[in-house]
C-alpha cells in the first residue's frame, strides 16, 4: 500500500475515483455508488492532507448508508489513503435521476425495473393502470403487489404473463 498524499493531486483524485468504482451498493450489489448516483463528489483538502467524499442518501432513512460508509472508507484506506473523511448532504434530495444509463441497464440485468418517469411512476404507485415492464420478458402486462419491495425504495410488482415478481425501483 503506498501513501497517497505522496501522488500528484490529479492522479490522487483519479485513484480515489478509481477506488469508489469497486464500492457497490450493498442493498443492489450489481450497481457501484457512482451508477447508482449516491457519491456526489470526490476532494482533497492539501492542508491536513484529507480525502473527502461526498455522498447522498437515496432517502433520509436509508439503513444501507453506515454500511457503505464503512465500505468507502475501507476501500480508500485500503488504497492508501490515510485520512478519509465522509460528508453526507441531504440537500439537493437525491433523484432516480441521478441513476447513471449503466445503472438502469444494471437494475434490469439484475432483475429490478429501472424507474419510470416521475410522471408515469406516481400514477403506477397511486393504484393508477399503468405498465411497468417485467425485466425478465419485458412484458408490460404487470400489476403492483405492494407499495413496498425488498427494500423501502422499491415497490413488488408481478409479471401476469410470465408470472414472475420483482422489485420496481421507484422514482424520488
Amino acid at each position: 500500500m503506498s501513501d497517497a498524499s505522496t501522488m500528484p493531486a490529479q492522479s490522487r483524485l483519479q485513484h480515489a475515483r478509481q477506488l469508489l468504482d469497486s464500492v457497490c451498493d450493498p442493498e443492489i450489489p450489481a450497481l457501484t455508488i457512482a451508477e447508482l448516483g449516491i457519491l456526489r463528489d470526490v476532494r482533497w483538502h492539501e492542508a491536513d492532507e484529507t480525502l473527502e467524499v461526498v455522498i447522498t442518501p437515496t432517502y433520509s432513512g436509508c439503513p444501507a448508508m453506515n454500511a457503505i460508509e464503512v465500505n468507502i472508507r475501507a476501500a480508500l484506506q485500503e488504497g492508501g489513503f490515510e485520512r478519509v473523511k465522509i460528508t453526507t448532504v441531504l440537500s439537493p434530495a437525491w433523484t432516480t435521476d441521478w441513476l447513471s444509463e449503466s445503472g438502469r441497464q444494471k437494475l434490469l440485468d439484475f432483475g429490478i425495473a429501472p424507474p419510470a418517469r416521475v410522471s408515469l411512476d406516481k400514477k403506477a404507485l397511486l393504484g393508477e393502470r399503468h405498465a411497468i415492464a417485467c425485466p425478465f420478458c419485458h412484458s408490460t402486462n404487470t400489476q403492483m403487489i405492494s407499495q413496498f419491495g425488498s427494500t423501502a425504495c422499491k415497490a413488488l410488482f408481478r409479471c401476469l404473463d410470465c408470472l414472475e415478481p420483482f422489485d420496481y425501483f421507484k422514482c424520488h
